[in-house]
């Protein structure tokens, strides 16, 4: 849970550093403005508040790794992908999709410290601990900081340990490990096809390279 939290402040405060012009930038998401991502955020933000408030006694069907699954690579299709990039836009200024961030974005923080690590919760039809839950998402924040400064170099990166947890998810969720010459970084941008491997990554990898990429959602 302590990675959750440094994770999801790390993320928040790199949000909070952006300029104006920021927003106006291409994300790490295919089709994603900056602004868009950040939109998502607010809605994963509402997620992690409304699963926490979802409490229940059933016996867990997930755990952090199967939490996730390997899924089809977006098209730009998805209603709901469409449906953030039309709420992002209706904020017209930064500052206010800032504002609601920090504002949502927070109180997911508190409420995840204050959730109890044992305490099973319900979200899309599953049931988890609350511990795993907020170790899952350790995999969202990472990638998505990544995606937030993959065109800002001046951004601060995504923390070391949270890249690394999330990099063992991964590698758990799509039943392979990545060489131990890939960052974790890299492992986690090549796995998921947010960018190609290089010639030497390609030959490093081997057989798994064909498989790529490896879309979890």
């Amino acid at each position: 849970m302590d990675l959750f939290s440094r994770s999801w402040s790390a993320l928040l405060a790199a949000v909070a550093d952006l300029s104006d012009e920021d927003f106006a930038r291409p994300s790490g998401c295919a089709g994603w403005l900056v602004r868009d991502l950040v939109c998502h955020l607010v809605v994963d933000a509402q997620d992690v508040l409304i699963t926490l408030a979802t409490p229940t006694a059933e016996e867990p069907t997930r755990d952090a790794v199967t939490y996730w699954q390997v899924v089809e690579p977006p098209t730009g299709d998805d209603p709901l992908d469409a449906l953030i990039v039309r709420l992002a836009a209706a904020y017209e200024q930064p500052g206010l999709l800032k504002f609601h961030l920090d504002d949502v974005g927070s109180a997911a923080g508190r409420a995840a410290a204050l959730a109890d690590p044992t305490g099973r919760v319900g979200t899309q039809g599953q049931v988890l601990t609350a511990g795993d839950y907020l170790s899952a998402y350790v995999l969202e924040w990472s990638l998505h900081h990544l995606d937030l400064v993959a065109h800002l170099p001046q951004a601060a990166a995504p923390p070391a340990e949270g890249l690394g947890h999330a990099r063992e998810l991964f590698e758990g969720v799509v039943g392979a490990a990545f060489p131990a010459s890939f960052t974790d970084r890299d492992a986690l941008l090549v796995g998921t096809g947010r960018r190609p491997p290089t010639p030497a990554e390609e030959a490093a990898l081997g057989a798994p390279a064909a498989r790529l990429p490896f879309p979890v959602g």
